[in-house]
């Protein structure tokens, strides 16, 4: 068990063999609650939608489905 302090803003450092541990990086994410009179701090779960944000800019996946389509058309019906 590692002890830790609580600073005058609130904040607290988690102990590095923790961090490490639980792979935390700075800016990551941690969901905090009360269970009784115990604090529990878990990493949250990443947003999809933060994660996949700008991983497509600059492609037309709409264009690439169409193209898609239309080779599945060909192959059904190669008239």
């Amino acid at each position: 068990m590692s002890v830790t302090s609580l600073s005058t803003k609130g904040q607290v450092v988690i102990p590095k063999e923790i961090r490490e541990a639980l792979r935390l990086k700075p800016g990551n994410k941690l969901n905090v609650r009360l269970e009784g009179r115990s604090i529990v701090i878990e990493p949250a779960k990443p947003n999809l939608g933060a994660r996949l944000y700008g991983r497509y800019r600059g492609v037309n996946l709409l264009k690439e489905i169409e193209e898609e389509h239309k080779r599945d058309l060909l192959r059904e019906d190669p008239r």
